[in-house]
């Protein structure tokens, strides 16, 4: 894979199939719209060390459980996640897409499930220790911080 190319793993309809199923016949996750106001921009700030360059971010809920979908920089380009909270912890995390040219081991089943039912501490940080890969730490790091950022939102619109 060359660096301009994306490699999508999984699209956004797919992993909110995955997130919700089973879901009763005819019942569907409601999409709604959170507004990064500034108090909003200051928590993503401070997880990701730089703000985030969206206004608003939609995000599907239905009951106790929302799905979030949101990008951040590896080492150059950015990762697309796809992360999904329930009970104030994280059901699943996925890479939808990857850019960069090294590091996209995180997209494999064994690491991720490392993330399914890790919550937020008091002070906004994973609940576990997350055992990094070799060659891939930006973006290890990178699903670190947005499995954060997921889980604040999700405490936000609760």
């Amino acid at each position: 894979m060359t660096t301009s190319q994306a490699q999508q793993y999984m699209t956004k309809q797919q992993f909110i199939h995955q997130a919700f199923a089973p879901l009763e016949e005819g019942v569907r996750p409601k999409m709604k719209t959170l507004w990064l106001d500034d108090e909003v921009q200051e928590k993503i700030t401070e997880i990701l060390d730089h703000s985030y360059p969206k206004l608003r971010l939609r995000y599907w809920q239905h009951s106790d459980q929302s799905v979030w979908f949101l990008d951040e920089i590896g080492k150059e380009k950015p990762i697309s996640f796809g992360v999904s909270v329930k009970g104030q912890q994280i059901s699943a995390i996925r890479v939808l897409e990857f850019r960069e040219s090294r590091g996209d081991e995180i997209h494999m089943q064994a690491f991720t499930e490392q993330f399914e039912q890790i919550k937020l501490t008091e002070d906004n940080e994973l609940d576990r220790h997350i055992d990094g890969i070799t060659g891939a730490t930006m973006s290890v790091s990178a699903m670190k911080k947005i499995a954060r950022v997921a889980l604040m939102l999700n405490e936000i619109v609760q």
